[in-house]
Parts: C-alpha cells; sequence; structure tokens
C-alpha cells in the first residue's frame, strides 16, 4: 500500500510557522522559562495565548503527535495542552506567546519592537489561509484539529 503523501500546501504552513519560531530562537533576548508552567495557568494569570490559523495548524499537529485527538478543557483553568505531569504535551510545537512568555514568570513580554516582524509574518500566512485574525489557544486548537 503507497504512503498517503503530505499535502504540500499543509506541508508549507507547517514550514513557514517552523521558520518564524526558528528565527524567534536566534534573537537574543533574555527569558528564563526553564519549562516551570506558571504561565500555562490561565485563570491564575488572567493572560491566554491567541493563535493565527497557521500556529493552530502547527499546534494541531504537536497535539496529534502526542497521541491525543481532542482538545479537553484543564478542570483547573490551565492550558488544556498541560500534560497529567504538568509538562507542556506539545512543547515543540507550543505557540508565538507561549515562546514569547506573555507572563511575568519567565521574564515577562517580549518587548513588541523585537518580534513585530515576526508578528507580521505570521498574520500574513493566516490571511494567506484565509483565517479570521488571532484567537485564543483552545478553541483555535480545536478547530484545527477539527478541519484537518
Amino acid at each position: 500500500m503507497a504512503r498517503k503523501q503530505p499535502d504540500p500546501a499543509l506541508r508549507a504552513t507547517l514550514d513557514e510557522v517552523k521558520a518564524v519560531y526558528a528565527e524567534l530562537e536566534k534573537r537574543p533576548l533574555q527569558r528564563d522559562c526553564q519549562m516551570r508552567t506558571q504561565c500555562c495557568h490561565f485563570r491564575l494569570t488572567g493572560k491566554t495565548p491567541f493563535l493565527t490559523l497557521g500556529e493552530a495548524i502547527y499546534a494541531a499537529q504537536g497535539v496529534r503527535a502526542s497521541g491525543r485527538k481532542v482538545m479537553k478543557p484543564h478542570p483547573e483553568g490551565a492550558c488544556p495542552l498541560l500534560g497529567k505531569e504538568g509538562r507542556c504535551t506539545i512543547y515543540a510545537h507550543r505557540p508565538f506567546g507561549c515562546r514569547t512568555h506573555f507572563c511575568q514568570p519567565a521574564g515577562g513580554m517580549y518587548p513588541r519592537k523585537h518580534i513585530a516582524d515576526l508578528i507580521h509574518r505570521l498574520e500574513a500566512l493566516d490571511e494567506k489561509l484565509g483565517g479570521d485574525g488571532s484567537r485564543e489557544l483552545e478553541p483555535a486548537v480545536a478547530d484545527a484539529l477539527d478541519d484537518r
């Protein structure tokens, strides 16, 4: 039986999101995340990351790779992507907002002037994909899981 080839448009989307994330990793901004996960407790921080469609598709790929097929709300109001051991189940596929540490325990938000170009690239990809702009993590990833 022949192995199904990945959709070229999907591959291009995933490659662009990975390229943005790789560029972010090259930026010398001091952070101290160490996978602490305090930022992931949305009910406590009052902050939830927003994802563009490309990011949601990339995160959904990480959800599937972790063996999950659906998003379930976290019982304590934390990120639904935290595993039972309290760690991110899609760390390599985590969204831009998580990578730029939008909460204080990891060093606070990156100054926008240092990442605006990367945000614009993600927004341009969103527009190209027919997205409606950034959406909250849980519904954005859940919809991407349903659509693919």
